[in-house]
């Protein structure tokens, strides 16, 4: 199937200040934020992105479309111009319902962090989601999204998908076959990029948590049939040269000591 490039945003404030941001609105990346996600966008704009999906918050929104704008060079060449960001609401960030807006230094004294940290699985968070409710609708998201994705533009097709911490998490998690409450283990910064290829019978995590490293090796490589057809033209147009040189170089072989021994083939066709 496809290949998505999850991208986490960039900074905000309540990154920074060590707050637990959630769905509050008007979350909105700051200037280190904002030139995360520029660089970003310029890793990913060589790359032939097929789509662009966000979580609906603005954070996320504000990175995507960094993205979006940078990649329009590349992708004017397929549809005449920049991709639409389209948000999805699978990959809103965890419903942390009364945590929301708290200091982290605050909530790691409550009893159910130690949960949080040990078994996201068992998870509710006060008026909130459970982890495994995040999980679940994340990835359902993401695979839906990679199905959508395969049928419009083939199983070579690559596309952004950007979130949260946590989702991206969840997401890696269910791709590596890790029971989520291992999912702690995994670390993504603001505005890394991990990637997963979706195969028919396994995902393969390709990247993770990846803030510098060189992406155009995912660009897709031609399909073996148009490959093979480039090479057959090369050959052909290479021939007919060769053939309309070879008819003065033989002629004048033939007057020379070489026509006995190359064939008919002039001293330089030896070397």
């Amino acid at each position: 199937m496809t290949t998505v490039l999850l991208l986490r945003h960039g900074r905000t404030n309540a990154n920074l200040t060590g707050v637990l941001a959630g769905r509050s609105p008007g979350v909105e990346l700051d200037e280190v934020g904002l030139r995360q996600a520029a660089a970003a966008a310029e890793r990913l704009a060589p790359l032939p992105v097929r789509a662009v999906v966000s979580s609906p918050l603005r954070r996320c929104r504000q990175t995507a479309k960094a993205v979006a704008d940078a990649g329009a060079a590349a992708l004017a060449g397929q549809n005449g111009g920049p991709l639409p960001v389209v948000t999805e609401a699978g990959l809103i960030e965890c419903g942390y319902g009364s945590w929301t807006g708290r200091k982290l230094s605050d909530l790691a004294k409550e009893k159910l962090w130690s949960t949080v940290q040990q078994q996201p699985s068992a998870v509710r968070f006060p008026d909130g989601e459970a982890m495994s409710e995040m999980s679940a609708r994340a990835t359902a998201a993401i695979r839906a999204w990679d199905q959508r994705i395969a049928a419009e533009h083939g199983d070579a097709a690559l596309w952004v998908a950007v979130s949260h911490g946590d989702v991206i998490k969840a997401i890696l998690a269910d791709a590596l076959g890790m029971h989520l409450d291992q999912f702690q283990r995994i670390m993504i910064d603001p505005a890394s990029i991990s990637v997963i290829h979706y195969a028919g019978n396994r995902p393969f995590v390709l990247r993770m948590n990846s803030v510098g490293q060189d992406l155009e090796s995912l660009i897709p490589k031609p399909p073996k049939k148009a490959a093979r057809r480039s090479a057959s033209r090369s050959a052909a147009t290479t021939g007919k040269k060769a053939a309309a040189k070879r008819p003065a170089r033989t002629a004048a072989a033939k007057s020379g000591p070489q026509a006995a021994v190359g064939g008919g083939l002039g001293a330089e066709d030896l070397l």
